[in-house]
């Protein structure tokens, strides 16, 4: 089976960059994921992707570049875990995992048995990962629970101690609107960042792996300062608006702005 370049380069200790494909486009997805990013996520939970996206897409990652594909599936459901894993993504990211059990549901979905009850049928990813694909994805394929509530940090301890589950990714905004802050890809409150701190600590201390969202390069500098080991930069959204809208002020004589105000 093809290696897991994402899951090795993070053994090896590698700060990986990672790039967020909202846009229902196997086109721009190919330039896109060809600009150097460690891996490439599509994201069917608040981008525009359905299953129909995902094979075009993950093609175009495989074409053009050497991404490790991942997809955030819409919601923690076996019917889109196991669709996306056979259509060749190497990774989960999966939403609003708050408990233990939430977890194990994951796993059940996301690994082969006996660890799980993945349904044998890897149509694309047997081409894309190898004819051995079957007998390696339970090492390979990685599970990343998204934490991102006040629930899921009191259970953390139990969320972590799930066998199948390889790390965890914060979703710092979904995480300060549970602890009724303002969301935001870049907390400054005392109470969001003392729980990124508690999930970033107890992760690495079971050997597994943490990555966070960000704004963009600045925050992902820090995040990785602290500890992080994988961090998504802005997505092809924000990036296709703050470009544009930069060198149309440009062109005006004005300063760069902000990113633009998409999630």
């Amino acid at each position: 089976m093809r290696p897991n370049a994402l899951k090795k380069k993070i053994a090896d200790g590698v700060r990986c960059v990672g790039g967020w494909a909202a846009i229902p486009s196997a086109f721009s997805t190919e330039i896109y994921a060809a600009q150097g990013w460690d891996y490439v996520t599509l994201d069917m939970q608040h981008g525009a992707l359905d299953l129909d996206h995902v094979v075009p897409m993950l093609q175009a990652i495989g074409a053009g570049s050497d991404a490790t594909p991942l997809v955030r599936v819409p919601w923690n459901d076996p019917a889109y875990i196991m669709r996306v894993l056979d259509a060749g993504a190497y990774g989960i990211i999966c939403p609003m995992i708050n408990t233990r059990t939430d977890a194990e549901a994951l796993v059940r979905a996301g690994r082969y048995p006996p660890m799980g009850e993945r349904s044998f049928g890897p149509f694309r990813a047997s081409q894309y990962g190898g004819a051995d694909y079957w007998q390696h994805a339970n090492d390979e394929v990685l599970l990343i629970a998204m934490i991102e509530t006040r629930h899921a940090v009191g259970n953390l301890p139990e969320i972590l101690s799930v066998k199948g589950v390889n790390g965890v990714y914060i979703g710092p905004s979904d995480l300060s609107f549970s602890m009724d802050k303002t969301p935001s890809l870049d907390p400054g409150d005392e109470t969001v960042l003392k729980a990124m701190g508690i999930i970033l600590k107890e992760t690495r201390e079971r050997g597994l792996i943490a990555g966070v969202h960000t704004d963009g390069p600045n925050t992902a500098r820090k995040r990785f300062a602290e500890g992080f080991q994988f961090c998504t930069l802005l997505n092809d959204v924000r990036l296709l608006a703050t470009g544009a809208a930069n060198m149309v002020r440009e062109a005006r004589g004005q300063a760069a702005g902000p990113a633009a105000k998409t999630y």
